[in-house]
C-alpha cells in the first residue's frame, strides 16, 4: 500500500487543475493550518461527503508496560477523532470488492 505525502497531493492537484505549483502549495498549507487552528480551539470540523474531525478529551488512566509489566500513569490528553462519511465508506468497500 503506497503512502501519499502532502507533496504528492500538491503535485496531483497542480497537474489536474493546471494551477501553479506554488499557488496550490500555499492553498493546501493554508487549509491545513486553519484545520489545525480550529481543532486546537476545540471546534468540530464537518466536511460533507468527506467526514468529521472532532477533538476529544481522554481521561488519565493507568497502563502497563508490556515489557516490564510495570504500572504507568498516562496523563489526560486531547486527541482528534475522525469519522468518515458514508461516501468514503462506500468507496473503500468498492475498492475491496475490486481486489
Amino acid at each position: 500500500m503506497p503512502t501519499i505525502t502532502k507533496k504528492n497531493l500538491i503535485d496531483r492537484i497542480a497537474r489536474n487543475t493546471q494551477a501553479k505549483h506554488v499557488l496550490v502549495k500555499a492553498t493546501v498549507q493554508g487549509f491545513l493550518d486553519v484545520i489545525i487552528a480550529e481543532l486546537a480551539k476545540g471546534n468540530r470540523l464537518e466536511f460533507r461527503d468527506f467526514g468529521v474531525f472532532e477533538p476529544r478529551d481522554c481521561a488519565p488512566r493507568t497502563a502497563q508496560n508490556p515489557k516490564t509489566l510495570e504500572q504507568v500513569q498516562v496523563p489526560a490528553k486531547r486527541v482528534v477523532k475522525f469519522k468518515p462519511s458514508r461516501l468514503i465508506k462506500q468507496e473503500l468497500n468498492n475498492q475491496n470488492a475490486k481486489e
